[in-house]
């Protein structure tokens, strides 16, 4: 897939991270377009997106390499999160967590990559992989609201995913074989840097992570 609309946002989530290598990044992605070496040179410059495009070229394989290096990390915070509460529109475990906010904050906090909020926009992010190629740390999507990608989960091997279901439930393992599941089941995709999200999507995103950074030198 081309990518030349890769996911800024992604990027700088990378750079932002809620670890070290997330401001680390935040430099290099700022940064990635060189200076002009004359100062009077009328040089056009890049947009923001365009930096980010030229980033995310050199970065998108390092990226795949770190789901898939990070996978058994990525699955283990995943898992300490079961028994958090569901909770519609909430991001934080502390108060709940939906069923794409629990699949963002456990990529945002393991990986300090920024996925979209729905899982509709995050059905277009990263390259779609068939059932029986699945891997540990892929996304999974069910139609579970008469509605295509309404649900998300996070792929854990021997043919589970962690997810949190519905108000009423909390956060747990099923099996993509169960009968319920398996009839809902919709595709999935692996993170590989790549996506086919809209502008305004994008730009959501990157409002997202211009607010992370902000919060990240008020502490």
């Amino acid at each position: 897939m081309s990518l030349k609309k890769a996911l800024l946002s992604q990027v700088l989530g990378l750079a932002l991270g809620l670890a070290s290598s997330f401001s680390a990044f935040a430099v290099d992605a700022t940064a990635s377009v060189e200076a002009p070496a004359v100062a009077e040179t009328v040089v056009p410059k890049e947009s923001m997106f365009q930096a980010g495009r030229a980033y995310i070229a050199k970065v998108s394989d390092r990226f795949a390499d770190t789901v898939t290096g990070k996978s058994e990390e990525l699955i283990n915070r995943a898992m300490e999160v079961i028994g958090v509460r569901y909770r519609w529109d909430s991001e934080l475990p502390q108060s709940g967590l939906d069923g794409s906010s629990f699949v963002g904050y456990v990529f945002k906090d393991k990986l300090g990559f920024l996925l979209p909020r729905k899982s509709t926009q995050m059905s277009r992010v990263g390259k779609p992989v068939n059932r029986d190629e699945l891997q540990p740390g892929d996304l999974v999507f069910f139609n579970t609201m008469r509605l295509t990608f309404s649900h998300v989960g996070i792929y854990v091997g021997d043919n589970k995913f962690i997810h949190s279901p519905s108000k009423g439930t909390s956060v747990r393992v099923d099996d993509l074989g169960s009968l319920y599941w398996d009839k809902r089941f919709d595709g999935a995709r692996r993170l590989d840097g790549s996506d086919n999200l809209d502008d305004s999507e994008r730009q959501e995103l990157l409002n997202e992570v211009k607010n992370l950074k902000r919060k990240s030198r008020s502490l």
